[in-house]
């Protein structure tokens, strides 16, 4: 279970505005250095009615107070949700969607704390959902790319997570179906239903993308340049790897009622194809 969140949504005055709420959650966990920088330049953006949720899982480095100040310093534009419960990834990102709906998000972007996600991308993540229901920010498209830091055993095993065990055995579409970088349309979230969602590790990002494409929900990949974190280290150990990797082998099977609802998927757009 989670604690009580300190602040209640407000800010917004119960007025109706021309503009939707765009809420960017993000996980936390041991990013006191990098989360004032992350916050900053998400409400620097020039996006009206951004609001950031920091979703952090009691890092013992003290994210969590840093980020309780960042809300006092930024109230109605920041909240904080501190969880006490069972820990992990996929439980922080379900709570914080959960969180941005009751806010009354009509778009829900997802992202690393850490600045291997280019907050500068964030307004083509939005752009290109005027004409989809999922946008992934792809490494794996013309014009995405990593990091030249990433060694020969991290790129094969993204490469593994991403051409093998999604697109070839659970048989998506999605090149990048692992990627954490997303922009969600309230209606989306909403008929996924987050209380079917199980995992609970970095396979909650296949998991998600495989249940998108089960329903036939617009799904387009927009292409971003991955860095690696600017501060602090990986959570990605190999341990968490090949528990994600065996985890998904879990998913057809789990999933495998999943009706199309009639939506058309769009084709990947190219860099040069984003909606205006």
């Amino acid at each position: 279970m989670t604690t009580a969140i300190d602040r209640q949504p407000g800010g917004f005055g119960g007025e109706r505005v021309a503009d939707p709420l765009v809420c960017v959650v993000l996980p936390t966990y041991n990013e006191a250095d990098n989360l004032p920088a992350m916050v900053a330049a998400l409400l620097a953006l020039a996006i009206p009615q951004l609001v950031v949720v920091v979703v952090d899982d009691a890092s013992p480095d003290g994210t969590g107070q840093v980020a309780d100040r960042l809300a006092n310093l930024h109230p109605g534009e920041v909240y904080v949700l501190h969880r006490t419960g069972e820990r992990g990834l996929g439980r922080a990102y379900v709570e914080g969607f959960d969180w941005a709906l009751r806010l009354g998000a009509q778009f829900v972007v997802q992202m690393d704390a850490d600045f291997s996600h280019n907050p500068e991308d964030v307004p083509r993540l939005l752009a290109a959902a005027q004409q989809a229901d999922l946008v992934i920010g792809s490494r794996y498209v013309e014009g995405g790319g990593l990091d030249s830091d990433w060694n020969w055993s991290r790129r094969f095993l993204s490469w593994w997570a991403n051409k093998v065990w999604a697109q070839l055995f659970l048989g998506t579409r999605i090149h990048d179906a692992t990627a954490g970088f997303r922009c969600w349309r309230r209606a989306t979230l909403e008929g996924i239903g987050l209380q079917r969602v199980r995992s609970n590790g970095y396979v909650f990002q296949v998991e998600m993308s495989f249940m998108a494409e089960r329903l036939g929900y617009r799904i387009v990949e927009i292409p971003i340049f991955f860095e690696d974190r600017r501060v602090g280290s990986s959570k990605m150990s190999w341990g968490v790897k090949v528990e994600a990797t065996w985890r998904t082998a879990a998913l057809r099977w789990r999933h495998r009622h999943l009706a199309r609802q009639g939506r058309m998927r769009t084709p990947a757009l190219a860099s040069d194809d984003r909606p205006a």
